[in-house]
């Protein structure tokens, strides 16, 4: 009891009220082979006292990126979420695992007024869902659905018993559908790569281009990819036209909104996943711009028909007896690829509970906002140019010499590393050299940031 107190009280101290206040760093920058020298990693025979213990946690934090520090914009989250962060040590302690309701009958009706909510807010009537660990996996889901859809018996002769499958996705799509297709068997190379509009929009007469390509070769076409806020410029692609290519061809709708799907709790910005109630399924991560707690993502389908479950089931008889005194319907393992599950929808239920679907509306609003304020100021600055990229995503640029310029991001990130005071992420894109990604969703994030921010970029490049 002692030790659990002591620790709450320096997580608290250190990894919450430190870790957000703008005065202190964002990273304690080491080298691996220091940060392995700090961190005394050997794992020995015998046990540590427990004022050993509380200092090792404490190293674990200190020299940690403070991701819920209003200077970091490196990834797609950040940001504190308090509602969120209690939910995630109440599940840890509880140690619950979402398969049947018997063992965790609370989370479980939690998980299913979130899915109902989620069904709601895309449109559709009736559908179905799950949580589970990532937006790869949901993506890896609408492929394993839409191929047990068209082709049943896969699931108990392997990919034999279809003939040559694609899929079709454009080429600003997360590396996760290359991955699931690598996979389930199907091969990234019968993964077709639309070509992207300069806004990384799919071009949809590219796409159907492709599909009769495909079927000229003998292939079957069966998924399109859609991506709603892609990862590096934020674009969207347009569902409307998408899903009448695939209603054309019978081919099934998955769009992947991990990072955009959000837009869809704004009435002024959900006009950028138009048509979304078409698709046959949708990943989406409220993780990110929602800002619940690491890892929070789902996978809902338009079904009515337990595809999921018929998908994926196992029929456990250790886990799924048939003669239970309870609803059956509430055992919800059998539709998960996995067994064992955290309650990540208590993280989402909890928050929305609390802030109320006006204030996710409002994050929403405020974070695109912000980056086209970033945008304007940026571009006020000699030796820099500032472009809005879509959802919550902003890039920016050196204007000088090509030559030089693609050196100067890597350099800047470098310094920004080991001096703590920032995190931004870079990448070259297409033509462009390397350009700094600035990803804006915290609320707690205010003007005075965005000036900081292109302040310190100018002065870490100073004399670069």
């Amino acid at each position: 009891d002692v030790f659990l107190q002591r620790s709450m009280s320096m997580i608290l101290e250190e990894a919450v009220k430190k870790a957000t206040d703008v005065r202190q760093k964002v990273c304690e920058w080491r080298s691996p082979e220091e940060l392995k020298e700090l961190l005394d990693l050997e794992l020995r025979d015998g046990g540590e006292s427990e004022a050993q213990i509380l200092e090792r946690c404490r190293d674990a934090i200190r020299y940690s990126v403070k991701t819920t520090h209003p200077h970091f914009f490196n990834q797609l989250y950040a940001g504190l979420e308090p509602y969120s962060m209690v939910a995630s040590f109440i599940t840890d302690a509880l140690k619950p695992s979402l398969y049947t309701y018997e063992v965790s009958p609370v989370f479980t009706l939690m998980e299913d007024a979130v899915l109902r909510k989620m069904v709601q807010i895309v449109g559709w009537e009736e559908g179905d869902g799950i949580f589970n660990a990532g937006g790869s996996m949901s993506n890896m889901y609408a492929m394993n659905l839409a191929r047990y859809r068209d082709f049943p018996e896969i699931k108990e002769l392997g990919n034999s018993a279809a003939a040559r499958l694609v899929v079709f996705t454009s080429q600003e799509c997360h590396y996760s559908i290359s991955k699931a297709a690598a996979l389930m068997g199907i091969g990234t190379k019968n993964v077709f790569v639309v070509p992207s509009d300069k806004r990384g929009k799919m071009i949809p007469s590219a796409l159907e281009e492709q599909i009769k390509s495909a079927k000229s070769e003998g292939a079957v076409p069966f998924i399109v990819n859609a991506t709603a806020g892609t990862t590096v410029l934020g674009a969207f692609d347009p569902i409307d036209e998408i899903a009448d290519i695939c209603e054309k061809y019978k081919l099934w709708l998955h769009v992947d909104a991990c990072w955009g799907g959000a837009v869809l709790m704004s009435k002024k910005h959900r006009h950028l996943m138009k048509g979304i109630q078409r698709a046959n399924s949708v990943a989406w991560n409220p993780h990110k711009m929602l800002m619940a707690c690491l890892q929070c993502s789902v996978f809902l389908i338009r079904d009515k028909t337990r595809l999921l479950q018929r998908c994926h089931s196992a029929r456990a008889s250790y886990l799924f007896q048939q003669d239970k005194f309870y609803d059956l319907s509430y055992d919800t393992g059998d539709k998960s690829v996995q067994c064992s599950r955290k309650p990540d929808a208590f993280k989402f239920w909890l928050m929305w509970k609390a802030l109320g679907t006006r204030e996710l509306e409002q994050r929403v609003d405020r974070a695109l906002a912000i980056v086209v304020l970033l945008a304007d100021v940026g571009n006020l600055i000699n030796g820099i140019k500032s472009a809005k990229h879509g959802c919550s995503g902003c890039g920016i640029y050196d204007e000088r010499n090509r030559t030089l310029k693609k050196h100067v991001a890597p350099v800047i990130k470098e310094r920004m590393m080991k001096k703590g005071s920032m995190m931004v992420g870079y990448q070259p894109h297409g033509g462009k050299a390397n350009f700094f990604r600035m990803v804006v969703i915290s609320p707690q994030v205010s003007r005075q940031d965005m000036d900081f921010v292109l302040d310190e970029i100018h002065s870490l490049g100073m004399d670069l």
